[in-house]
Formats: structure tokens, C-alpha cells, sequence
């Protein structure tokens, strides 16, 4: 007897770390994705953390062909406004039939842990299909797997602003310093996809204005 997966949204960031992990649930049958799930600054109308503008993320998930939730943050947004949010936006997929939502976490612990806690107090689980997977390794799997990403958001203590805007390919890979996880996935820099087996066609997008704002580049990349 065949046994289906559990239908599942996902946290979207819109960058390559969520694009590559719906493949991996896929692949691996860990999850049927009926959705995606993003927060949003309110005060820009643009992805939380990453920066990149809701009109990209619609476009995103058209492309995905996934409904999308939006949990509105305020900012500044306290821990506490998030967590209700984010409860509102728990309850909501419950009420679909959904207990499950799959994150693209990678290594760390307390991340992982804060989520789960999350999870357990809407009676939801979370799903982890990247989780320890080397990340150098990881990094070329993504390029290879056909997505394509520009680094939107870097941390400027960690890389120069010349990298914001950088197509993450196997060059970027090649020239990154040393000590700058290859993933970013200690917040070094953050992505956002326009092209991958996960669309139904690519998203043409431009780079335009690179900002710095509180110790960060932002490159803003535009769909055409």
C-alpha cells in the first residue's frame, strides 16, 4: 500500500534555501505542498529580513502556483506580536486540514527548537528536509538543481557590499571568504530565486539600487 505524505505549507523566504527544500520535500516524498507561508514587514511591504518586495514574492508564488499566506509583521515587531501572528497564521492552515510546515533549516539547534515550540502550542509539527546536510556540498546541489538566486540582503561585517546583487552561482562559491558559510546560513547573506524546476517559468528580474541600512546591503531585485 502506497502511503501519501502529509499535506504541508512551507516557510517561504523567497530565497534559495526555501526553493531548494520544496524540491527535497518532494523528492524525498517528506511532504505535498499546498502552500506557501511568508512574513512580511508591513512598514515596507516586503519580505521580513530578506527585503524583497511583495510584487517579486506574488510573482513567486504564481510561478510555484501555491497560495500564499502573509503573516503581517509590524515594525519594529516584538517577539511577542510575531508569535501571535504566527499562531493566527497556524490556525488558519488547521483549519484546511494542515498540521504540518516545512522549514529549510540547516544547523541551527536553537532555530530549529524555537520553531518546533511554536509548532507544539498550535498542535502542528514541523519538517526538516536540509537539516545537517553539509552545506558546501548543499550549495553546489542547489546551483546544480537549476535554481538560480541573487544575493539580496549581506551581512557587511561578513562580505563587502560589492556581493549584493551577486548572481549565487559556482563562482560566488569559489570567492566567498573564509569562514562565510557557503548557504549563509549564519545570516551572512540571504537570496531570492527566480528561476528553478519549482516554477512553471522564470521570472524575468533586474538589479537595481543597492541601500546599506543598519550594517546590511540590500540589492533590490526587480521582476521586468
Amino acid at each position: 500500500m502506497v502511503v501519501r505524505p502529509p499535506k504541508a505549507f512551507i516557510s517561504w523566504s523567497s530565497g534559495k534555501d526555501s526553493a531548494y527544500t520544496l524540491l527535497e520535500a518532494r523528492h524525498q516524498r517528506i511532504a505535498e505542498i499546498v502552500g506557501i507561508i511568508t512574513t512580511i514587514d508591513t512598514a515596507d511591504d516586503c519580505v521580513a529580513v530578506h527585503r524583497v518586495r511583495s510584487v517579486l514574492l506574488t510573482r513567486q508564488a504564481a510561478a510555484l502556483g501555491l497560495p500564499l499566506i502573509r503573516i503581517e509583521l509590524p515594525h519594529p515587531c516584538p517577539n511577542e506580536a510575531y508569535e501571535a501572528r504566527f499562531a493566527e497564521a497556524c490556525a488558519g492552515i488547521k483549519a484546511q486540514g494542515v498540521e504540518h510546515i516545512v522549514f529549510g533549516d540547516l544547523f541551527l539547534e536553537d532555530i530549529r527548537t524555537y520553531r518546533e515550540g511554536l509548532l507544539a502550542r498550535a498542535g502542528m509539527q514541523g519538517l526538516f528536509p536540509l537539516w545537517r546536510r553539509d552545506t558546501r556540498s548543499l550549495a553546489r546541489d542547489m546551483i546544480a538543481s537549476g535554481i538560480f538566486a541573487h544575493l539580496v540582503c549581506v551581512d557587511l561585517q561578513r562580505l563587502d557590499r560589492s556581493y549584493a546583487g551577486r548572481p549565487f552561482d559556482a563562482a560566488l562559491l569559489s570567492g566567498l571568504p573564509a569562514g562565510v558559510d557557503p548557504c549563509g546560513e549564519n545570516g551572512e547573506f540571504h537570496t531570492a530565486v527566480s528561476a528553478g524546476p519549482m516554477f512553471a517559468a522564470p521570472i524575468p528580474v533586474h538589479v537595481g539600487e543597492t541601500v546599506e541600512r543598519n550594517g546590511f546591503a540590500y540589492a533590490d531585485l526587480l521582476p521586468d
